[in-house]
């Protein structure tokens, strides 16, 4: 039986609390706390915001060099230092992984070999024979994803007549036409616009020959069957019937039977054009940007035309060049981040702080506040189109992009701005009443929030040849939903409104047989439902449910035999890996304020966490979240972009998460005590 108690001194760093076999130290807590609440302050930027690294695999320093190669660009010095930075993280068996310690991936792995080539490496050089082989034994440049065969196909290495089209005449569907481009995910949308205008012009530039990758085609290219394959297990399928459109529309790009083309060219064009406004580049992501450079290019937009020199410098900007190398790696590298996150990390460590104490009125929080409400949207973007009568409202995740407004920044934001006491106490009501209620109209017919559009569910399009990249979709999610129970929650709603049941039944129903819950924006059960468990806490939904109960249970039943909790990216793949993992901060932190949030003070796994916590924190405050030493050293990656194909590490994920889940824990001692 385990007993509690609180010193009577009336100093809670004094309190100690007494888990029979295991001691937890409320002075300690606090301690902890104290230095990481320093050491986050310290991140903030002068103008208010916060914004950490976002770490991403070697994709996206080949496709750095790809580009430049390309078009005719770049900085020598830098696109080697981008070659030095790639080949880090080659594995031993020769090929490249999308997320530090999991298998080898053909895309990247293709990638990866030819930017080698395209920088003047040799076949016969050790690291490109190792990455040879393992191609080669894994099926060849054949078994690639659509992005990258056509990436291939702008530098003469794969047929465009072999890859899937995208027809630029896809922005002409209607509105009201049930395959329109609003119909996909936003992210998705982003890429293939420009991504079709440069198929459309059929992008090419010649390379010399030994720039190559011929070798990596199973018995060479000209013997290779590059078209893809007919599911001949069923003949009637989705399958087949969009390989049989796909192969119409290469039947009348070869007779040159286009009559919308140059229409289709010039919508794609305008489209493009519009969405570079009050954005960070194309969509604010890394292949959009990209793709839109290229598209520019095709459109005949010369190189020194303001709209290159801008979307250039935007994409620049997303370079990280350590020309001095790192603490962990003496060379000099270059690398790229998929995008920038201050709008994120800023309300995360505004939430987190206020939460641990510091005081509603404190400046750095009014500065924070104050560049919050700075970025609010007032222009309706792609999301306008399925949500018409809704005002425009809410936050993005980035510097800049007033088209992309997404549900889960504008959920945080708002918890973020709760914690703050702002002498325009007016404007901010206004500013999160406008958030709310956009937040409202963007609910699902299902009763979840997805991230940037409403309804964007129809399965169908996960079938298009193109779609194999696993993220044509948006489908509302319980991780967002927790999260924006709790917000809801803080601002007064509660489960008397219809819309707030809704979401708490939408929540239930995907819950998984052993209680965990599915996160798609983070690695991956632990943080599915430690966001469930505190959306439906924060919402006045009885602890004691089963449902609840069983969740904190499946959470105690993988905790880590060191007291930490982890979760690798492999669980997207493998739902049995589910909860497995070496520990991290971040995941031990989620697991911790899962538990209690399910109402779980006082069991070993709860003490044993936060032991796990306070001793890996560092001596400035922070906690180190990374795998490996020296050369190869490379951050865990807890951040999902999308499931089983791309995934990041959120640099400050490591700092805010572990000092939210130790304020929370004194705060509910303290609770109980009471």
């Amino acid at each position: 039986m385990s007993t509690f108690g609180i010193a009577k001194s009336g100093d809670s760093s004094k309190a100690q609390v007494k888990f029979g076999r295991i001691d937890a130290d409320l002075g300690d807590v606090d301690k902890a706390s104290a230095r990481a609440k320093e050491y986050v302050f310290s991140q903030q930027h002068p103008e208010g915001y916060w914004c950490g690294e976002l770490e991403a695999d070697a994709m996206l320093e080949a496709d750095y060099i790809f580009a430049h190669v390309l078009l005719g660009t770049g900085e020598e010095g830098k696109m080697r230092r981008a070659l030095t930075e790639m080949l880090r993280y080659q594995n031993e068996d020769g090929g490249w992984s999308i997320y530090p310690g999991g298998p080898s991936n053909i895309s990247l792995s293709v990638k990866c070999y030819f930017a080698c080539k395209l920088m003047g490496m040799k076949p016969e050089e050790p690291i490109l024979a190792r990455a040879r082989e393992w191609i080669l034994v894994n099926g060849g440049v054949v078994k690639c994803n659509t992005f990258t065969k056509i990436y291939l196909c702008f530098l003469g290495q794969y047929e465009y007549d072999a890859v899937p089209a995208v027809p630029p005449e896809i922005v002409l569907f209607p509105k009201w036409f049930y395959f329109n481009i609003y119909e996909i995910s936003s992210w998705s949308r982003a890429i293939l616009v420009p991504l079709s205008i440069a198929y459309a012009k059929k992008m090419f530039k010649k390379i010399p020959t030994e720039q190559g990758i011929d070798e990596l085609f199973v018995g060479g290219r000209e013997n290779a069957d590059l078209r893809l394959s007919w599911d001949k297990t069923k003949l009637l399928s989705w399958r087949n019937f969009f390989l049989f459109i796909d192969r119409i529309t290469h039947w009348f790009e070869r007779i040159h039977i286009r009559p919308l083309r140059a229409i289709a060219l010039k919508k794609a064009e305008k489209w493009m054009l519009a969405r570079f406004e009050m954005s960070d580049g194309l969509g604010a992501i890394y292949p959009a940007m990209l793709n839109s450079i290229i598209a520019l290019r095709c459109l005949g937009y010369s190189l020194d035309d303001p709209q290159v020199i801008r979307a250039m410098d935007e994409f620049e900007k997303l370079g990280i060049d350590e020309q001095n190398g790192t603490a962990d790696y003496s060379e000099p590298t270059f690398r790229m981040q998929p995008c920038v996150s201050p709008v994120w990390d800023t309300a995360q460590a505004v939430f987190a702080l206020g939460e641990a104490g510091i005081p509603r009125t404190d400046p750095r929080l009014l500065k924070a506040a104050d560049w919050m409400l700075s970025k609010e949207v007032r222009h309706k973007g792609d999301w306008a189109v399925k949500v018409r009568r809704a005002q425009p409202g809410g936050w993005y995740f980035e510097f800049n992009n007033e088209f992309y407004p997404d549900v889960d920044d504008t959920g945080q934001v708002l918890l973020a701005l709760s914690k703050v006491d702002n002498p325009r106490e007016r404007y901010q009501y206004d500013v999160s009443q406008r958030a709310i209620d956009w937040v409202f109209a963007m609910q699902c017919r299902n009763g979840g929030w997805a991230s940037f559009d409403k309804d964007n569910t129809k399965m169908i399009f996960q079938y298009i040849p193109f779609a194999d990249h696993n993220a044509m979709l948006d489908p509302p999610t319980v991780d967002i939903t927790g999260r924006i129970l709790e917000t809801l929650a803080t601002y007064g709603y509660t489960r008397s409104d219809k819309r707030v049941e809704k979401a708490i039944h939408f929540i239930f129903r995907e819950q998984e047989p052993d209680g965990s819950w599915f996160g798609r924006w983070g690695v991956n059960y632990l943080y599915g439902t430690f966001l469930v468990l505190r959306g439906l806490e924060a919402i006045g939904v009885w602890n004691h449910e089963p449902q609840i109960q069983q969740a904190a249970e499946w959470i105690r039943m993988v905790q880590n035999a060191d007291g930490g909790w982890g979760e690798t990216c492999g669980s997207y793949d493998d739902p049995n890996t589910r909860g497995i993992g070496p520990s991290s901060p971040s995941q031990t932190a989620w697991a911790l304020l899962g538990l209690l949030a399910a109402g779980d003070t006082r069991s070993d796994s709860v003490a044993k966490g936060i032991k796990w916590l306070l001793a890996q924190q560092q001596a400035d405050g922070s906690w180190d979240e990374s795998l490996g030493e020296g050369r190869t050293r490379q951050a865990i990656y807890t951040g999902t972009g999308f499931p089983r194909v791309f995934y990041l590490a959120y640099h400050l994920y490591r700092n805010y998460f572990p000092l939210l889940a130790l304020t929370s824990y004194k705060k509910a001692l303290e609770r109980e005590a009471a």
